[in-house]
């Protein structure tokens, strides 16, 4: 297999395992608020406060982002957790990416050793890895 095709099924896959965890993320989003520190997550990015330390400017201002696009204030606290769905499902692509880098390396090092039963087991390896971290519990539990 050559390298082109490779990349072409490594990006694909990988854009597929962002979609699979984006649905289970989204479709298991709160409307509201939950418990720790959600909730004044939601309120300072809404009103764009500052939050405990150390704050997390970077999410508090794309949960801005996010609050604008509500089609009223009741609905500001689930278009920021579904933030936190799209950015954890993003984490998860880049761990089958990081995954399919990684087994690569492993057990292909040239181009010519890109047989098909080696590229299916890398991929293999990537959707494993990163849709068990999907499904575990502790992140679909922070998503």
């Amino acid at each position: 297999m050559k390298l082109k095709q490779y990349k072409i099924i490594n990006t694909l896959l990988g854009l597929i395992v962002f979609a699979i965890s984006l649905w289970q993320y989204a479709s298991t989003a709160e409307s509201a608020g939950s418990l720790w520190d959600c909730g004044e997550f939601i309120s300072c990015a809404y009103k764009l406060q500052i939050a405990h330390p150390p704050g997390a400017p970077l999410f508090l201002m794309m949960g801005r982002v996010f609050s604008l696009f509500a089609s009223d204030p009741s609905h500001v606290a689930f278009m920021i957790n579904l933030l936190s769905a799209v950015m954890s499902a993003g984490a998860v692509m880049f761990l089958f990416w990081i995954i399919t880098i990684i087994a690569k390396r492993i057990v292909a090092r040239n181009e010519e050793d890109l047989t098909t039963d080696r590229v299916i087991s890398i991929m293999g390896s990537g959707l494993v890895g990163a849709l068990a971290c999907s499904f575990s519990d502790s992140v679909w539990f922070s998503a």
